[in-house]
């Protein structure tokens, strides 16, 4: 099979986008073969990452958000066949993409067909795969109940708008976690465990994470006695914030938490109330720019000696 062949898995509400579509043509025109398939319904991401490497190809396209994204980097991580994955972010927030430097165009996505593929880590749950980050507290809640239309029209804007909009709603929730070498209990608002840096429309929750150190990063932000006008900072990304956050790097952390807490796993809702995080080091294979953020070549680039 030509090293010049890739599948493109789009998410079946971006058929229609043309810049989707001269980007493909403009791959077409300069020697690759470039096929198509849409998602339509939950699974069909897991189908037809199956159906592309059962057919050779060596090369796959995430063309959507970051729940798209997901499903498909948990999809190649598990199968048996490898293949290498490239990032077409096309959604609300585009968290991971963004923090790792990815192209939003879609034609400068696309380019990246061309560097060489990184092998990155990935955060396991229960048996569940996720990208970029597992985030728990308040701002999930937001996160998960941000309408669709108001994302359309305010982009990550939205997320914003609706934790402005819903101070009423806001409570704590207590939250025990253990690593190694590592305790934290107590009363939180804001959670973070990151393979990727940011989430809920770029707030950057963890930082300094990095998808090829074999770590998560932990970040916690406790319960101050002004929650709501801690939260109003946070939303609108006021400074001293994260000085009152309590981070850490781990390999695994499990976590107690209370009724209330809310988790979601890349934007998707996750039941539980013990659950054991984890990181599988370089266990998918990503096409990201060469000074991409998230890479520790890039990060020892930037911070000589």
């Amino acid at each position: 099979m030509s090293d010049r062949k890739a599948l493109l898995i789009l998410h079946g509400k971006q058929a229609l986008n043309e810049a989707v579509r001269a980007a493909v043509e403009s791959r077409r025109e300069q020697g690759w073969e470039l096929a198509v398939r849409l998602t339509w319904e939950a699974g069909d991401a897991q189908r037809l990452v199956g159906e592309a490497l059962a057919a050779g190809y060596r090369q796959i396209i995430a063309g959507g958000g970051d729940g798209t994204l997901r499903d498909i980097a948990e999809a190649m991580a598990e199968h048996s066949k490898k293949a290498s994955l490239v990032l077409m972010p096309l959604g609300t927030a585009n968290d991971f993409a963004r923090a790792a430097g990815v192209p939003l165009q879609p034609d400068q996505a696309l380019a990246l067909l061309d560097t060489a593929p990184t092998a990155i880590d990935l955060g396991e749950v229960d048996g569940q795969i996720f990208l970029n980050m597992a985030t728990g507290g308040f701002g999930s809640h937001v996160t998960a109940n941000t309408p669709e239309d108001l994302k359309k029209i305010l982009g990550g804007a939205a997320y914003l708008f609706t934790g402005l909009s819903r101070f009423n709603e806001l409570h704590t929730a207590y939250g025990e976690l253990q690593g190694p070498d590592f305790h934290w209990s107590g009363d939180l608002l804001a959670l973070g465990i990151g393979n990727g840096r940011q989430a809920g429309g770029g707030r950057e929750l963890c930082p300094q994470a990095l998808v090829d150190d074999g770590l998560l990063d932990i970040s916690i932000l406790p319960a101050p006695q002004e929650v709501v006008g801690t939260l109003k900072n946070l939303l609108t990304e006021g400074f001293g914030i994260d000085n009152m956050f309590v981070r850490a790097r781990l390999p695994w952390v499990e976590i107690k938490v209370s009724e209330g807490l809310y988790i979601n796993l890349d934007g998707e809702p996750l039941e539980g109330d013990n659950l054991r995080f984890s990181v599988r080091p370089a266990a998918l294979l990503v096409h990201l720019p060469e000074d991409s953020p998230l890479l520790r070549a890039s990060e020892v680039a930037s911070h000589p000696g």
